[in-house]
Formats: C-alpha cells, structure tokens, sequence
C-alpha cells in the first residue's frame, strides 16, 4: 500500500476515534443548553423541586421549562438539571446548592409538542415535536453509522483492500450529516421554545459545551469521511494505470 493512503487511512481513522469519543460525551451528559438566573428571580423552594422531580409533570412542558428559567437549569438530551438552593439550618441563614436532575425515558422523547407549552387543550406543534424526536434520534443513528463504518473498514484490512473504505468514507459522510441535523433540530428546537415561553427578565441562556463537543464532532466525522473516500478512489485509480500500463 502506498503511504499515502497508509497515512489518510490512519488519520482518517484517528478523527472517526475522535468524533465518537465526542459525540459520546455530548449524548451522555446534560450541558447543552444552560440558564442563568439572577439571584432575585432564584426559586429557593423545595416544593419546585419535588414537582420538577414528579414523574406526571414530565408532560407538562410549561412547568419543566419554568423551573429550568428560575433555577439555573441545564438541558441535554436525556436529562434535565436544576440547581435548588436550601437552607442548611432553620436558625441561620446558610444556604446550600443542591443539584436535582430528572433522566428522561425512551417514551418520554416522543411526547407531543403543543403551540401553548403546558396546554394540552391546544394543537399539536408538530414542527417542535419532530425537532424534539430528531435532536434525539440523529445522534444515535450517527454512532451506529459510524460503527458499521468501522466494521466494514475492518473487513478490508482483513481482506487487505481498500475497496471497502468506499463504503466506509460514505457512512462517515451520512453520520457527519446526521450529526449537523441533531445539532441543528437542537438549536431550533430552543429557539422555538423561546419564542413560545420567552424566559423571564434575567433569565440569561446559552449553549454548554455538551453542544459544542457535538458541533465539533460533525465536521470530524465529515473529514474522516473524505479521507476514506480519498484514499479508495484514489488507490483503484492507481492500480487500474497501472493495470493499462503493464498490458502496454
């Protein structure tokens, strides 16, 4: 094998390593949208906190949303977090930060959307409830891509051909693609929520780096893509010159 392609496989295969390890971390963890809230507008109540805990209220979009705004809620894709501050003692004045998050189920990813979050009286958002599906559905469909990628790269290196990164190249592209989608169904996906539920005055928002480490992993995944697709392409062009040049 040429060196050349020895080397776009290896650096292709270090930026798919990357990529997973990436998107990974963004899936699993819980920063990708944070609220900051004003220490006057803090809810220090422990009943917002249970009724945020309350598995019923997982319908209620409205009052997950206004305890995510009043108590410095993260957002990710499978889980939820408030930040509680509690009294240490009834006779002082102390308080404490306590972390409360609430995972969210299979099941719970595909509840309907409403034009009135919280309103079950009014339609069905359909556009935000497909966007809610999709922000979740896409990173997942990106990591199976991208581990059939790697065991059909596998069985070329067992059958020591390049061929097969052909076919792993284009399911690094479709995963780089899948990728881009979540984050974008993700960001509108906020956006629209906002509009619906604008947060209150105070109530400042912006994207974690649960997010960021997914917006890198899309053009990681694309590059590795492009590599493999290089290197196929361009070592069958090589052997079939010469291929025509030895029947020369």
């Amino acid at each position: 094998m040429d060196n050349r392609f020895a080397t776009a496989l290896v650096i292709g295969s270090v930026l798919s390593l990357l990529s997973v390890i990436y998107l990974c971390a963004a899936v699993g963890t819980v920063s990708w949208y944070q609220y900051f809230t004003s220490p006057v507008l803090a809810n220090v109540s422990e009943t917002a906190a249970n009724e945020f805990l309350n598995e019923l209220e997982k319908a209620n979009e409205k009052a997950y949303t206004d305890a995510l705004y009043h108590c410095n809620g993260s957002q990710g894709l499978w889980q939820q977090c408030i930040t509680v501050s509690l009294q240490q003692h009834h006779d002082t004045d102390d308080l404490s930060s306590d972390s409360r998050c609430v995972s969210l189920s299979f099941s719970d990813q595909f509840l309907e959307k409403y034009t009135q979050p919280g309103n079950h009286n009014t339609e069905i958002d359909l556009i935000r409830t497909y966007l809610w599906r999709c922000q979740f559905l896409l990173p997942l469909v990106a990591l199976g891509l991208i581990f059939f990628g790697a065991i059909v790269g596998l069985a070329g290196c067992v059958c020591r051909n390049l061929y097969p990164a052909l076919g792993t190249g284009a399911l690094h592209l479709l995963a780089g693609v899948c990728t881009l989608g979540a984050v974008l169904c993700f960001s509108s996906g906020v956006y629209m929520l906002q509009k619906s539920l604008p947060p209150p005055a105070g109530v400042r928002g912006e994207y974690g780096w649960s997010f960021c480490l997914a917006c890198v992993s899309s053009p990681l995944q694309i590059m590795a893509g492009a590599l493999f697709l290089w290197a196929s392409r361009a070592s069958r062009k090589e052997y079939s010159l010469m291929k025509a040049y030895r029947v020369a």
